[in-house]
């Protein structure tokens, strides 16, 4: 996945064998997958209008074959959820070596170019559906001390959120998750099921959000957690959030480790985020680590009695410092 950094421009330097392919734009990487940890397309056979009302079993092969080609962005959407989740919770699934390795023949033809694939036997094989695929487990291994730190740091702002008599929710993924011995599905107050106010491609966006505290049907806080993952994935969701449903006003904060302070607000001033309105820096606030565990030390005893207008002084507007 890329974000484009640059305006269009034209460059004839030699990068690739087949062509020169003179139209460029610089990118940055935002997350990449290996072949073995790459999401396979049926697995998301159900969110893509790709597969919609096919005139031929095969015919959703040309939205991946051409280029360029613009998709939906209901479509762009569930793919960027998929590459960052799989970034986030990677799943290795075997590759064939040969077919990887396997180049398509670059014919010529008089002044254009084109590609044409030696053979179909990877589309007619995996057209199976995606009851053939390997399904999408999370790697069974010991969580290292980085998931750890997410998951107690999770656990303890879904705990203060339910303390204060609010309702609490944590991303669908995490719902399985524990700390301290306990399983999040024991805090009071998490709710099974989210409201059904927003539309689906909404709802999508807001299950994965880490924590949310609500107060009835409204959401009164969202926490992204970030504690070695990568800041743009949760970013972008809650970017998602404010934008598909503008009229919401949710304090939105990222909890992060003091020393990735820098790199937060970094990522909030993205021309990605900082261009939209109101741009994301005046919207969303930086909360260390230790500012808010030596908060919740301060608060012990008396959590029933605050209100959630308390993050306020724990945060920080994601302000670059030369500003």
């Amino acid at each position: 996945m890329l974000e484009v950094t640059s305006e269009p421009y034209w460059d004839e330097t030699p990068i690739w064998e087949d062509e020169v392919f003179p139209c460029r734009t610089k990118v940055e990487v935002i997350a990449a997958l290996t072949p073995e940890t790459a999401v396979p397309i049926f697995d998301l056979k159900e969110q893509l209008t790709i597969f919609q009302n096919l005139k031929s079993p095969n015919a959703w092969t040309g939205n991946v074959r051409g280029s360029p080609a613009r998709w939906k962005p209901t479509d762009g959407e569930a793919v960027v959820y998929a590459v960052m989740e799989a970034v986030e919770n990677p799943v290795k699934r075997p590759v064939d070596a040969s077919k990887l390795a396997r180049r398509p023949k670059a014919l010529k033809a008089k002044d254009e170019s084109f590609t044409v694939p030696e053979s179909d036997d990877t589309v007619e094989k995996t057209q199976e559906g995606p009851e053939e695929a390997p399904k999408k487990e999370r790697p069974k291994e010991e969580p290292s001390k980085e998931i750890t730190t997410h998951t107690d740091v999770q656990w303890e702002l879904l705990k203060l959120g339910s303390d204060m008599g609010l309702d609490v929710w944590v991303a669908r993924n995490d719902r399985g998750r524990e700390a301290y011995g306990r399983k999040f599905t024991d805090i009071p107050r998490l709710k099974k099921e989210l409201p059904l106010q927003f539309d689906e491609v909404t709802n999508r966006t807001i299950e994965l959000i880490d924590v949310l505290w609500l107060r009835g049907n409204a959401i009164v806080a969202a926490f992204e957690i970030e504690s070695t993952t990568s800041i743009y994935s949760g970013l972008l969701r809650m970017s998602d959030l404010v934008t598909m449903q503008p009229n919401l006003n949710i304090p939105l904060y990222l909890v992060a480790p003091d020393e990735r302070r820098d790199s937060v607000i970094k990522e909030v001033n993205r021309p990605t985020f900082s261009r939209r309105t109101p741009s994301m820096k005046d919207i969303c606030s930086y909360i260390s680590f230790s500012t808010l565990r030596q908060e919740m030390e301060q608060v012990a005893g008396h959590t029933r009695y605050l209100k959630p207008e308390f993050l306020e002084k724990l945060a920080e507007l994601c302000v670059p410092d030369e500003a």
